[in-house]
């Protein structure tokens, strides 16, 4: 009997060679981190100040995670520098410097990611960053992002209490975000927006998505219910505690724990969530039974090649940024902040210590007195700093409880003054910015008129003012804390001059 010997085929890689991968992505991660350093410790500290985005930390292990899930889909595929990933970065380093002029950090950090995903396809090439895709997507994560939807978030909070109540027959008073019944009054305030429900939704649907599905109609559908159900959820909580006051016959007791609530209330959606998903569930093993598919004639990555196209990027990326260091240098220009800002001859007027790079006075014109502080910018400078200094000088305003409104003017015109008040701790202070001599609402309009000042140069410099009531905000009753604010109010509508002399103190001498 003839025996045949069958010779044993060698063994296939079931992963890429990560050992010549690495040393290039690392080396590119260490380099495009340095590069855009502003950007990743901005992001960390708003990850630890804001609880909408403290599930950002948990992001690259999840990422990681995603991948280990994945490692047997990538048997076989090769690895092979992509050198055209350069050519992504181009526009990415325009849109990088649009951000910087506009002073839109979300703008600059969402560009550093991208640099990170060319960089991904630049040494591992488009097969194998496909493979990827979800795990490196989910990156996208580490942004803190979305802030802006809160207005929009409070507005349909709102709209859900305001119907709600009109269902449940409950008799109510709103203006704005104000909701009064008659057991008290309530406020949507921006932590009742539910942006940090929506957005940690958003972060857990992509998650429950990539590893429960393998169609992409289906991971598109359930990322698109994980966007809708919380904010329709968030509707109904708000009508819950307005409701759970009517029952109580208090207000401030249906409120107490309004964020306790919230997080039950999103616990049980997140539970609604899954059970409705898990119906459609697609089976992972079926789509990686069988034995992986080699490309043999894929020729061997090249560790000098790769080197090459990761540091290329990294070039491409520091473009920008040197771009924008040459305009920064151009626009440090000294300007001298004005000694004191004039409010009238019927008021006494005390200087006080600079704080914080803030120029500061003690306004005494009634009862009540005032603190005005302000700062002046250079011409050429951009949104970022003007933005960072009046978000400093209004820190003591920014709590759960903040409250905001613009200022209504008595001539029935636009004002520039924003009023902001926290409830816990009690605080209130009005902030305004001058642009080009006259006061300017923030906005996109304001950065870009500030982004061509940065360019051409204006006659008139910045300024952030501020005014504060002075008072003890501890230990105030609430008579004296809403006296307070009302003196703040009529201070700023008593003055209308204030605006024009704010002007001619920004012109450039």
């Amino acid at each position: 009997m003839d025996v045949t010997v069958l010779a044993e085929a060698p063994p296939v890689a079931l992963t890429p060679d990560w050992r010549r991968l690495l040393p290039p992505l690392g080396i590119g991660l260490l380099l495009l981190g340095l590069l855009f350093n502003r950007e990743v410790g901005s992001a960390i500290r708003t990850w630890d100040d804001s609880t909408a985005y403290n599930h950002c930390f948990l992001v690259i292990p999840i990422a990681l995670y995603l991948y280990w899930d994945r490692r047997q889909d990538l048997a076989g595929i090769p690895a092979r520098a992509f050198p055209p990933a350069l050519l992504l970065g181009l526009p990415l380093a325009a849109i990088w410097l649009v951000s910087e002029r506009l002073g839109i950090m979300e703008g600059r950090q969402l560009v550093a990611i991208s640099f990170v995903e060319v960089l991904f396809l630049g040494v591992l090439g488009k097969r194998l960053w496909w493979a990827l895709a979800g795990p490196l997507l989910y990156l996208y994560f580490l942004v803190p992002f979305g802030e802006f939807l809160t207005p929009k978030l409070q507005d349909v909070t709102t709209w859900f209490i305001r119907h709600g109540l009109d269902i449940l027959g409950i008799p109510a008073y709103i203006d704005g975000y104000t909701i009064e019944i008659p057991q008290g009054a309530f406020f949507v305030a921006e932590a009742c927006a539910g942006l940090r429900f929506l957005i940690a939704s958003v972060a857990f649907g992509t998650l429950y998505s990539l590893l429960m599905y393998r169609s992409p109609m289906r991971r598109g559908v359930f990322m698109l219910v994980s966007i809708i159900v919380p904010i329709i959820a968030n509707g109904f909580r708000g009508i819950g505690i307005v409701y759970l006051g009517y029952l109580l016959g208090s207000a401030q007791a249906a409120a107490a724990d309004h964020i306790v609530y919230g997080w039950l209330f999103f616990s049980a959606v997140i539970l609604v969530l899954i059970a409705l998903g898990l119906p459609f569930r697609q089976d992972q093993l079926s789509t990686r039974s069988g034995s992986p598919v080699v490309d043999t004639g894929a020729p061997a990555v090249t560790v000098r090649g790769v080197f090459a196209v990761a540091l290329g990027i990294v070039v491409v990326a520091a473009l920008s940024p040197a771009v924008a260091a040459g305009l920064s240098m151009a626009a440090a220009v000294p300007i001298t902040a004005p000694a004191r800002i004039e409010v009238g001859s019927s008021c006494l007027v005390q200087p006080l210590a600079p704080l914080a790079g803030a120029r500061r006075e003690r306004v005494l014109c009634g009862t009540v007195p005032v603190d005005i502080s302000w700062v002046v910018f250079s011409p050429r400078s951009t949104a970022g700093p003007v933005m960072a200094a009046r978000r400093r000088m209004v820190a003591g305003a920014l709590t759960e409880g903040l409250q905001e409104a613009w200022l209504a003017s008595g001539q029935g015109g636009p004002s520039a003054w924003r009023i902001m008040k926290s409830s816990d701790p009690a605080y209130a202070i009005a902030a305004a910015i001058w642009i080009d001599g006259r006061p300017v609402r923030p906005g996109l309009m304001m950065r870009l008129r500030l982004a061509l000042n940065s360019l051409a140069g204006s006659a008139y410099a910045p300024m952030v003012v501020t005014v504060t009531p002075v008072v003890d905000w501890e230990t105030r009753n609430g008579l004296e804390l809403k006296a307070a604010e009302d003196a703040l109010s009529r201070f700023l509508l008593t003055r209308p001059e204030l605006d024009q002399t704010v002007g001619a103190l920004s012109a450039v001498r």
